[in-house]
């Protein structure tokens, strides 16, 4: 049978029976031991799949305070919290019209908040597995839990950051330009939150007063939309990236910029035919090691830059296939996580900037991915439905 037929085989095959689970598992490792690489069916290196979704895997988040339950959420419209020792379905988040690509839970796993790109956000109570709290905004762009309360924080296309207080429902907005609010962070503080923008400005709010600290524009701003914000341990520096291949370190008591990482603009290759669109490049991610003055930036072209932050230069280059969709790194080591658009994980040593391991499983790109505290598991969802789980503890720990 064709790797095709396998898969199709494997599509039939129920998750939920462990036993059923087994066998395959190991008929897929000694395939993989003969090296097969044909096609990316062909290895599954993850010990749990989830395959309730029935489309596309958009967004996964990990409960902070044990690190056993994910939320995934889809663009079948629907979110589940499950178990990820065995994938077994805790309850579903129900209720959505729209693909969910925002879901995570609160810093003490008490709830877990789901939200869809129409703008309808609801919050569940973890162990009632019930609703507790619903609220629509406009196309919502992103949404993130206040790192020490019940507050939830969210920014929409209208170009408002919205902060509510839950379950009670407080609300507050911020009045961003009138162009899509891209990403957002809370500040470690817990008191302040950056935002970024589609016209390349970037805002410090005070989450308190609802006043604006600091405004990046102009030539402290980028030129292109931003699309991921980062802060430090402590939330002295943030990063921010954009489409315009730059990545910005900010210091956010001052609001200035410190340094400007920019990637060598490789000469655009001479368009084949007309009206082909020459490959464009983009900051995807980025991030800040907590052990050393390092940080990452993964970039649409598939390279991952390591930036020295003492030195302000480039460390090294890890180049990947294909585009880079999210990166991550360890809470307490100079290891680097990448999931990219061709369906591997791979963990970086960011010192020598030698890779690791490198994960597969997935027969399509990878949309998002979460790491547990301890670094002995990786969550990751995709494009071909399904979420998985994949054991990374090494032995050198």
């Amino acid at each position: 049978p064709s790797a095709d037929d396998l898969a199709e085989e494997m599509e039939d095959v129920d998750f939920e029976d462990e036993g059923a689970e087994e066998p395959d598992g190991e008929a897929w490792e000694s395939e993989d031991d003969e090296g097969v690489e044909d096609g990316m069916e062909a290895q599954d290196d993850s010990e749990v799949t989830f395959s309730l979704h029935s489309d596309s895997v958009f967004c996964v988040s990990l409960d902070p305070k044990t690190n056993t339950l994910a939320v995934t959420g889809g663009e079948d419209d629907k979110a589940f919290v499950w178990r990820v020792s065995d994938g077994e379905l805790l309850f579903e988040c129900s209720g959505h019209k729209d693909s969910v690509t925002c879901a995570g839970f609160s810093h003490d796993s008490v709830f877990v908040a789901t939200g869809d790109m129409s703008g309808l956000i609801k919050v569940w109570r973890v162990d009632a597995k019930e609703e507790v709290w619903s609220f629509e905004v406009g196309d919502l762009e992103w949404m993130e839990w206040h790192p020490q309360a019940h507050v939830l924080l969210a920014g929409t296309a209208d170009g408002n950051t919205w902060m509510w207080k839950i379950p009670s429902g407080d609300c507050k907005t911020f009045q961003g330009p009138a162009c899509p609010a891209t990403c957002g962070r809370i500040l470690p503080d817990g008191k302040r939150a950056v935002v970024g923008y589609e016209d390349g400005t970037m805002r410090i709010w005070d989450l308190k007063q609802g006043t604006s600290l600091h405004v990046l524009k102009g030539q402290d701003g980028h030129q292109d939309p931003l699309t991921c914000v980062a802060s430090n341990q402590d939330g002295s520096l943030i990063m921010t990236g954009s489409v315009d291949c730059h990545a910005k370190l900010i210091n956010s008591a001052t609001g200035k910029v410190v340094c400007v990482f920019k990637m060598e603009s490789v000469t655009p290759k001479a368009p084949i035919s007309e009206g082909e669109e020459v490959e464009s490049n983009s900051v995807e991610s980025l991030g800040f090691c907590n052990v050393m003055p390092l940080a990452a930036v993964g970039y649409l072209d598939g390279t991952l830059a390591i930036y020295d932050l003492s030195t302000q230069s480039l460390r090294h280059k890890c180049q990947h296939e294909s585009g880079i969709v999210q990166l991550l790194w360890e809470e307490s080591s100079a290891v680097v996580y990448t999931c990219s658009l061709d369906g591997a994980v791979r963990l970086w040593d960011a010192r020598s900037g030698k890779m690791i391991s490198e994960y597969r499983g997935h027969s399509a790109e990878i949309l998002d991915f979460a790491v547990n505290k301890d670094a002995s598991i990786v969550v990751t969802t995709s494009g071909d439905h399904q979420a998985k789980v994949f054991c990374v503890q090494r032995p050198d720990r």
